[in-house]
């Protein structure tokens, strides 16, 4: 699913070798038909216009947006376990589903960040694909509209994950939800986060957290999350 594939791409860390290619995505696109028409040009779009910016730019934007706080973090089980040992088990669970599909992840990124479990879901049949999609359409839901309230490009990238997952999941609700929730990204409550106690979810592993940037690393260390509150029927998320 050549659309689903271009959408991980945009959604991780903007990298030199994504705006050298810019023309074969444009191309790819022109190939891919899983959208209908009219979003089908909103991610060209969207291409043309991303990568038409400053890297650097864009790098320092992605950060700010998506690495401060929590409530727009591309982390899925962020948004479920948060730091609890159930997160523990999940990730397990979905590491053994990628190598039955024989992809492998190194230890520079976590298994639910959002672009990797997109790029897995790419090697699946349609339908699969779109379970897996539909899985996590609560958690796109909410996030994109988080992006939109934040006016940042990146919401329409979340509308199309919802369409590409044929979901009919109800969102009226979810506008008055976010703009009534307290910001996470704000030096204020990032350093009311900081000045609780820590609960650290990972153990030091040597061989590979020289290798970590602080990019990757990003919520190592962080409190479980206040701010999200599920239904319990999502909390199997990603996990099949």
């Amino acid at each position: 699913m050549m659309s689903l594939k271009v959408i991980s791409r945009l959604l991780d860390y903007p990298s030199e070798a994504l705006w050298q290619h810019r023309d074969e995505l444009i191309e790819a696109l022109e190939q891919a038909n899983e959208l209908p028409f009219t979003q089908a040009v909103q991610l060209m779009m969207f291409v043309r216009e991303y990568l038409d910016e400053d890297l650097l730019d864009m790098q320092a934007q992605y950060c700010e947006l998506f690495d401060r706080g929590r409530a727009t973090s591309l982390l899925l089980f962020e948004h479920v376990h948060g730091e609890s040992r159930d997160r523990g088990q999940a990730m397990v669970d979905l590491m053994a589903q990628y190598q039955q599909q024989g992809l492998q992840i190194d230890c520079r990124e976590l298994p639910d960040y959002l672009p990797i479990y997109l790029e897995y879901l790419t090697v699946l049949t349609p339908d699969q694909t779109r379970e897996g999609l539909s899985d996590i359409a609560p958690i796109l839901a909410l996030l994109g509209e988080r992006l939109k309230q934040r006016q940042s490009r990146f919401g329409v990238l979340f509308d199309l994950l919802l369409t590409l997952s044929a979901t009919a999941i109800e969102t009226s609700q979810l506008s008055g939800q976010v703009a009534a929730e307290a910001r996470d990204d704000t030096p204020e409550a990032l350093d009311a986060v900081w000045e609780e106690e820590q609960v650290k979810f990972f153990t030091d592993e040597k061989s590979c957290a020289s290798e970590v940037t602080a990019h990757q690393y990003r919520f190592a260390n962080a409190v479980v999350p206040q701010y999200l509150d599920l239904d319990a029927g999502y909390n199997a998320g990603v996990q099949k």
